[in-house]
């Protein structure tokens, strides 16, 4: 496939409508989290409040239809779709890797939503990499160009060794991310892309004043697989090395939530189950990307709100049976560990 970057973006979209890029053995251990149910949960279901803040905004529920594309005309439309969306239902939206944009300023329209959604918290998407060799003034331009809320600085290593076109030198980062902190004016969110967060970066970012983390941990899509898929030649064969590398969300939500971040789970959130479970992990709120998507090219975006009103359902009814009136509760309800999940604790 093309290592044009606007070519790139539009392999991403047809590669992750599909289950191809699927982890292969790995899940996100999610499933090891059990929650006790309370046949007394002295709750009425229209009362249970899924409403929380993050980043200074209150969402209606704790959900983010998290980064996924930008840089090509289709991603425009799927872009404004769905940023729609989460704003008419009061969830977050992430962008895709603003690369594109940096690389080709033509193609900003694609990243550009806040028409069709005006009070959606929206998230700019930039790699700590890139972010290294830009200056800070550049990145804060290329956030108030989209309007963004704040900054998604992701960490992809894994990825970027798999791409065909991608970096090789990871120095840096830790005190790019410290840079970015003291000299934007906008909140900094610690993103991984498919391979989790593990207890050490959690804490050195803690240490440096970053207060967010998105987990993007492993078990949903493997963005190493979507790489490998592209690649050709020795890229192709780490890839398959690596297809099911890192650490499964559950885990990472664990360790960030104990390093004292604001911790929003993505990786493989599939369900209100899902994103219950998450957040008795200590999460704050969760993002689901490829399955949203997926609805979306389905059923459009009717497609895209169906899906997304099963899993606020489902998320309602489990916080009831759970005992729990509000996302805080959720957050300190009962719950047994089991399995796989128990060991990465330990």
């Amino acid at each position: 496939m093309s290592s044009d970057i606007k070519q790139r973006k539009a392999d991403h979209l047809d590669l992750c409508a599909t289950d191809e890029v699927s982890f292969r053995q790995r899940t996100t251990l999610l499933e090891c989290v059990r929650l006790v149910h309370q046949s007394l949960p002295e709750a009425d279901f229209d009362s249970v409040d899924t409403r929380v803040r993050l980043l200074g905004k209150e969402l209606r529920a704790p959900l983010l239809i998290a980064a996924m594309t930008g840089g090509h005309e289709r991603a425009a439309e799927i872009n404004q779709a769905l940023a729609s969306i989460a704003d008419e239902r009061g969830y977050a939206f992430g962008l895709g890797s603003q690369r594109a944009m940096q690389k080709r300023p033509d193609t900003a329209w694609t990243y550009q939503v806040r028409e069709q959604a005006p009070d959606v918290l929206l998230l700019g998407n930039v790699g700590v990499v890139q972010a290294r060799d830009l200056s800070s003034k550049a990145i804060a331009k290329m956030l108030a160009e989209v309007g963004a809320d704040a900054l998604c600085l992701h960490m992809n290593p894994a990825m970027e060794l798999v791409q065909p076109e991608g970096d090789r030198d990871f120095r840096g980062g830790l005190d790019t991310f410290r840079r970015l902190w003291e000299e934007l004016d906008r909140p900094i969110i610690a993103k991984e892309t498919g391979s989790g967060v593990s207890r050490q970066v959690a804490d050195k970012l803690h240490a440096i004043g970053i207060r967010h983390v998105d987990t993007s941990g492993a078990g949903g899509t493997s963005w190493v697989g979507v790489e490998t898929l592209r690649a050709e030649g020795r890229g192709k064969a780490i890839g398959e090395a690596l297809w099911d590398w890192g650490i499964p969300t559950a885990a990472s939500v664990h360790y960030c939530v104990g390093a004292g971040m604001t911790t929003i789970a993505t990786g493989g959130i599939r369900s209100g189950m899902d994103v219950a479970r998450a957040i008795a992990l200590g999460a704050g709120c969760a993002g689901i990307a490829r399955n949203v998507y997926q609805a979306f090219l389905e059923g459009g975006s009717e497609g895209a709100r169906a899906f997304l009103s099963g899993v606020e359902r489902e998320l309602r009814s489990i916080m009831l049976l759970c005992g729990a009136r509000t996302i805080e509760e959720l957050q300190r309800a009962p719950h047994v560990i089991t399995g796989e999940l128990k060991d990465w604790i330990d």
